[in-house]
């Protein structure tokens, strides 16, 4: 996972690197807050660790930032803190943060945050794609529905045409100009039909050729 941490203290930099490479993980590091957000605005990553005090911008301006940006929605936010006052917790519950961890942190402790934070990214993802497939289903589902009102709505006229069109080519008194006129209608009447054919037995992920029709 890409993660992104922030925090003017070096000593904590130092520890958040270790942890996240001995969590697999590929982190950029931030010595305040305006570097941190320069960073994500380049590129956002799933998560972003912020210490709560920092020059230039501190960690929950930097939070606010985030959740306004487009990609915000998708980040989990972790917020350092070394103040425990319940004000200052919902302050940064109230800046958008997802979870907080209080300052000093050992290594465990850090490494179960991140862990916690690594599992709810993902259930975030799991939740979003199932959305976007319930939501291509009921997409799929909408086209059927059109589908089945469309070859109601033309198939019916589109038959008495044809049948028109071969009754009036019959009539010898036609003069050839006439006689071209109503071959082209076929010929688009049946390209049409042949359209409505294939929307009938479509596939969910296939397509119409609709595209090959007569001059």
């Amino acid at each position: 996972m890409r993660v992104l941490f922030a925090d003017d203290d070096v000593i904590s930099r130092t520890l958040f690197a270790a942890v996240l490479t001995h969590l697999g993980h590929q982190w950029r590091s931030a010595s305040d807050g305006g570097e941190a957000w320069t960073l994500y605005q380049a590129e956002p990553v799933p998560l972003v660790i912020l210490d709560l005090g920092m020059p230039a911008l501190d960690g929950l301006e930097v939070c606010q930032r985030i959740r306004a940006h487009a990609a915000g929605g998708e980040t989990f936010v972790l917020v350092v803190t070394g103040r425990n006052a319940r004000e200052d917790l919902a302050k940064v519950l109230e800046a958008g943060a997802d979870d907080y961890v209080s300052k000093p942190s050992t290594p465990e402790n850090l490494r179960a945050r991140l862990t916690i934070a690594a599992r709810r990214i993902a259930q975030e993802e799991a939740r979003r794609a199932a959305e976007a497939e319930l939501a291509r289903a009921r997409w799929l589902a909408g086209i059927g529905e059109t589908t089945i009102a469309l070859e109601h709505e033309i198939n019916n006229p589109l038959s008495a045409l044809l049948g028109h069109a071969e009754l009036l080519l019959m009539d010898r008194t036609l003069t050839p100009g006439q006689r071209r006129d109503l071959e082209r209608v076929r010929e688009r009447a049946e390209h049409i039909a042949d359209i409505m054919r294939q929307l009938a037995r479509r596939e969910p992920t296939g397509s119409v050729d609709h595209r090959a029709g007569p001059a």
